[in-house]
């Protein structure tokens, strides 16, 4: 029910901006200058958003990070340890037979 959190935060956030809007809007003078309503009911909105939607913030948040993570399987430090080993000795017995090859004379009557 993680989007249920981040459509709850949303619809808050609008109220929180669209209340202060319409209380300022019964002004007179706001209603000349409606910018000037909607750059307050902005301010207001964002101080109230921070004092008090501070739960639903992390609730919507933690719902994305959740989805976002990819599932990882639990890798102990024991098996870390053997898969680095593993790929050393690989590495190492893979030069070794670069190295025996190379070291190898080359046979003058292949070629005939």
């Amino acid at each position: 029910m993680k989007a249920r959190s981040a459509i709850v935060y949303s619809v808050l956030r609008l109220l929180a901006f669209l209340v202060p809007f319409g209380i300022l809007m019964l002004f007179p003078v706001m209603q000349t200058y409606y910018w000037l309503a909607a750059i307050f009911a902005a301010l207001i909105g964002l101080s109230l958003s921070l004092l008090f939607l501070r739960k639903p913030l992390e609730d919507a948040t933690s719902g994305f990070a959740a989805r976002r993570a990819p599932e990882r399987p639990e890798v102990s430090d024991e098996d870390a340890e053997d898969a680095a080993a593993d790929a050393v000795a690989a590495d190492a017995s893979a030069a070794a037979d670069t190295a025996s090859a190379a070291s190898e004379p080359n046979d003058p009557d292949a070629g005939r």
